[in-house]
């Protein structure tokens, strides 16, 4: 009797010691303790360096032509000293680019549209097929940037990921959930499951 009442204390015993390791464990997994990252709205693209627009200025063909966002978030547009585009949205900057050729005298009321050629990258390192940058894609989510990166490995702790992400002047890092929108220029880290 006596030694059955022993046996069943040392096997609650051992099963609490194994349920506070896989506690601690969980604690310790990839990204458990990181806040979520912050929202992003892929429908509310702004432009950043390394962004390749298209600008067109409806019959002008001289003023119409393809230019990349430079390291100072500037366009080199003709005639001007460089317009600032970063942290502009397409539309926005078609403004700035109608405004500067209106106050240079070159057109009146001159008609302008803008559209991206090619957005800039999105690091995928971590777990993944092929670690690498991949071109942001508008409506990208954590899952879909893993598949520009050849899908998870067999070790990927899938349900999360660490992601280094640019908000206006400052860097924040925070957690990802697969269908969560990637942000373009985003690094994102896909962790190694423990268990």
């Amino acid at each position: 009797m006596l030694s059955s009442g022993y046996s069943f204390g040392r096997s609650v015993r051992a099963a609490a010691l194994l349920g506070s390791v896989a506690l601690s464990a969980a604690g310790c997994a990839g990204g458990y303790n990181l806040k979520p990252a912050p929202p992003y709205d892929p429908g509310q693209y702004k432009l950043g360096v390394d962004d390749e627009i298209r600008v067109i200025t409806y019959g002008q063909d001289q003023l119409t032509s393809d230019f990349r966002v430079d390291s100072n978030g500037k366009v080199a547009f003709p005639l001007t000293d460089g317009l600032q585009a970063a942290g502009l949205t397409t539309r926005q900057f078609a403004n700035e680019v109608a405004e500067a050729l209106e106050k240079s005298r070159m057109l009146r009321d001159p008609k302008v549209s803008v559209e991206i050629t090619a957005y800039r990258m999105v690091s995928v390192l971590g777990e993944v097929a092929r670690p690498g940058q991949y071109p942001y894609q508008p409506g990208m989510t954590m899952l879909t940037a893993v598949a520009s990166a050849g899908g998870f490995t067999y070790r990927s702790l899938e349900s999360r990921a660490y992601v280094l992400r640019q908000e206006g002047d400052h860097t924040v890092v925070g957690k990802l959930k697969p269908q969560d929108y990637v942000k373009p220029g985003d690094v994102i880290k896909i962790y190694e499951r423990h268990f």
